[in-house]
C-alpha cells in the first residue's frame, strides 16, 4: 500500500510538473520564434489539448522549428503519461473494487471457539485436530496478504492486529474456548498480555521455542505453555532405549494393565525377515498387532502376509507382560554396550533431551556437534563422514539425529546410512513434509516437531475430549459410540472406511481388550481408536 501512494505520488508530480513546463515552453517559443503574445491561460489550453488528445482548436498551424519540436516532445509525453497512468491509477483502482474483501471480524453469536495467532507449519496439524473434532476456529492474521490469501483458501481468517486489543475483539475472544499463541516467543508474550486486558479468565495456551522462556509466558498470563522440543527429544530417546533394552518407558496407558504402544523393530532383531503371521507374536508374546508402519506407511491391520523389516515399527496392544515380553523378542542379540552405542548428532533442546533420557536410562552415548561444548564429545559436521566415523558410527548401534535443518538431516542419513547399513536411525524432522523424504533416505524412525506440536495444542485445547497419545506417529484418542452404537465391529467396517483399528472399549469403568468381529458397541461405551492423523479425524467425521 505504501509503496502504492509512493508511486501515485510521484505520477502525479510528473504530470503537474510537465503540464507547467510546457506551458511555459510553448509561451515562450510563440512569442520569442513568432512574435506572438500567448497568454499563460491560451498556452495551458494547448498544453492540456495536447495532453489529453482532444486535438487543437484554440491554436494550430505551427512554422517554426522550434515550435514543432516542442508540440512533438508534447505529444510524445502526453500519450507516456496516459499509458502510465493505467498500471499506476487505473489497475490499482479496478484490482481494489473487484478485490475480495477481507473481514475484519467474526460474526458477534460465534462462540465457543478456538482463536489461533500462528504463523508456523505447526498450525496445519493443529487444525486438522480441531476439525476432527467439530470445534469452531478463527485465525488472526496482522498482514493483509497473508490473511487475503488465506480468506481465499480457508475462509477462517480476520485481517486484525493481535497484539492490539480491538483486533482480539474482534475475534470473540470473550466468549472463545480458548486462544492458541504460536508466533515467537517475544511476540506471543505481547499477545497473551494483550489478551489478558482484555478477559482474566480467558484460557490461554502459548508456544515456546526456548523451554527456560515459558516461565515469562507464564507471567504474562497464559494458562498452559507449551514446549514441544523436550517432548520430542524423550520420544527419540525412547525410540533408542526401546530399541536396545526391553524397557519401554511412558506409553499411552489405558487401565491399569492395558497399553498401545509403538515398538521400533531393530536391525538385529530375530524378527527380522519374517511375516507377520510367521512370527508368532500373539502366541509368544500374547500382544495384538493392530497396526505397523512400514517405511512410512502405516497399515492397520498389517496383512498377515506382510514381511518385517529393519526399521518396521509394530503397534501393538497389550498387558504390560505381554508387551516386555514382545521387547525382548524384538531385540536383537545382547552385546556389551561400549562408548558410542549411541551418537547423538545436534545438541540443542532436543538433543539435550534425548542424551538427559539415555544418561537416565545408563546407557553410553557420543555427542557430536558443530560446536565445540564441554557437553560435545566430537565436534564436527554431521554430513561429514569423517566426522561420523571419529564419533564411532562403525561400532554404533544408534544414531539420532536431533538437528533443526531438514535438509541436512536428509543429507546425514544419507552419509550414515553409506557409512553402516546395520545402523538404527532416528531423526527428529521439523515439518512433517520432510518425513517421507527421510525415511527414503533410509531412517528407520521419523518424528516431526510439527505434529508433534500440533498434536500437543489440541490436547491442551480440546480438555473436554481424549487424546491419549501426543508423541507418536500414530494417535489414540478416546471417542464415544456415536453412530456406531448398536453396530458389531465387523458390521461397522470401520477399518476399511477410515484405516482405524478400535483397539479396546471402556464399559461400566471396565477396559475390554478381547474385540472380536462380532462384538456389539452399546451407547454408552467409549472407544479407544489408533490410527493415523488423518485416519482419525476420518473415524471422527464418520462416525462420531
Amino acid at each position: 500500500m505504501a509503496s502504492r501512494r509512493r508511486q501515485t505520488a510521484i505520477y502525479i508530480l510528473l504530470l503537474v510538473g510537465s503540464v507547467f513546463a510546457f506551458t511555459a515552453a510553448y509561451q515562450y517559443a510563440a512569442a520569442t520564434f513568432h512574435d506572438r503574445s500567448l497568454s499563460i491561460v491560451d498556452a495551458l489550453q494547448v498544453v492540456i489539448e495536447t495532453y489529453t488528445t482532444t486535438g487543437y482548436g484554440a491554436d494550430s498551424g505551427w512554422w517554426g522549428t522550434e515550435m514543432k519540436l516542442i508540440v512533438i516532445a508534447m505529444d510524445v509525453l502526453g500519450t507516456v503519461m496516459i499509458f502510465l497512468a493505467l498500471p499506476v491509477l487505473l489497475f490499482p483502482a479496478l484490482q481494489d473494487a473487484l478485490a475480495t474483501d477481507v473481514p475484519t471480524s467474526v460474526d458477534a453469536d460465534l462462540s465457543d471457539h478456538v482463536v489461533i495467532v500462528s504463523r508456523t507449519n505447526r498450525l496445519d496439524p493443529l487444525l486438522s485436530e480441531l476439525d476432527s473434532w467439530d470445534v469452531e476456529h478463527v485465525l488472526v492474521e496482522p498482514d493483509r496478504k497473508r490473511a487475503l490469501d488465506r480468506y481465499e483458501a480457508e475462509g477462517d481468517v480476520i485481517h486484525a492486529q493481535p497484539d492490539e486489543i480491538e483486533g482480539l475483539e474482534a475475534a470473540n475472544l470473550g466468549s472463545a474456548r480458548s486462544l492458541v499463541v504460536d508466533v515467537e516467543d517475544r511476540m506471543d508474550a505481547s499477545i497473551v498480555l494483550t489478551a489478558r486486558e482484555i478477559d482474566e479468565e480467558a484460557r490461554i495456551v502459548s508456544v515456546v521455542e526456548e523451554p527456560e522462556r515459558a516461565a515469562y509466558h507464564e507471567l504474562a498470563g497464559a494458562d498452559e505453555v507449551v514446549s514441544p522440543r523436550p517432548l520430542l527429544g524423550e520420544r527419540l530417546a525412547g525410540l533408542v532405549t526401546t530399541a536396545i533394552t526391553p524397557d519401554l518407558g511412558e506409553a499411552a496407558g489405558l487401565g491399569e494393565d492395558f497399553h498401545v504402544v509403538e515398538l521400533p523393530v531393530p536391525r538385529d532383531s530375530h524378527l527380522v525377515g519374517k511375516t507377520i503371521a510367521e512370527s508368532g507374536l500373539r502366541e509368544r508374546a500374547g500382544v495384538n498387532v493392530v497396526g505397523a508402519w512400514f517405511r512410512g506407511d502405516f497399515e492397520t491391520p498389517p496383512p498377515p502376509d506382510a514381511r518385517i523389516t529393519s526399521g518396521t515399527v509394530l503397534l501393538v496392544t497389550g498387558s504390560d507382560d505381554d508387551v516386555h515380553r514382545l521387547s525382548e523378542l524384538s531385540t536383537g542379540s545382547p552385546r556389551p554396550y561400549t562408548r558410542g552405542d549411541t551418537i547423538v548428532v545436534g545438541h540443542g533442546e532436543v538433543g539435550t533431551a534425548v542424551t538427559s533420557a539415555l544418561a537416565e536410562a545408563d546407557l553410553p552415548y557420543t555427542v557430536l556437534d558443530v560446536r565445540d561444548d564441554p557437553d560435545v564429545d566430537v565436534v564436527g559436521e554431521a554430513t561429514d563422514p569423517d566426522a561420523l566415523e571419529r564419533a564411532g558410527i562403525e561400532d554404533a548401534t544408534s544414531l539420532v539425529l536431533a538437528i533443526p535443518e531438514d535438509e541436512e538431516t536428509e543429507f546425514a542419513t544419507l552419509v550414515a546410512r553409506d557409512a553402516s547399513h546395520d545402523l538404527n536411525v532416528a531423526a527428529r524432522a521439523d515439518e512433517a513434509r520432510t518425513v517421507r523424504k527421510l525415511y527414503r533416505a533410509g531412517a528407520d524412525y521419523v518424528l516431526s516437531l510439527d505434529t508433534v506440536t500440533g498434536r500437543m495444542l489440541a490436547s491442551t485445547v480440546l480438555e473436554d475430549e481424549d487424546v491419549l497419545a501426543t508423541d507418536t506417529q500414530v494417535e489414540v484418542v478416546r471417542i464415544s459410540a456415536g453412530d456406531l452404537a448398536g453396530k458389531t465391529l465387523e458390521g461397522a467396517n470401520i477399518r476399511s472406511e477410515t484405516g482405524c483399528t478400535v483397539v479396546a472399549v471402556e464399559r461400566d469403568g471396565e477396559v475390554l481388550t478381547d474385540l472380536g468381529p462380532s462384538f456389539r458397541i452399546l451407547p454408552e461405551d467409549d472407544l479407544i481408536v489408533a490410527g493415523t492423523g488423518p485416519g482419525v479425524n476420518a473415524f471422527a467425521e464418520r462416525f462420531e
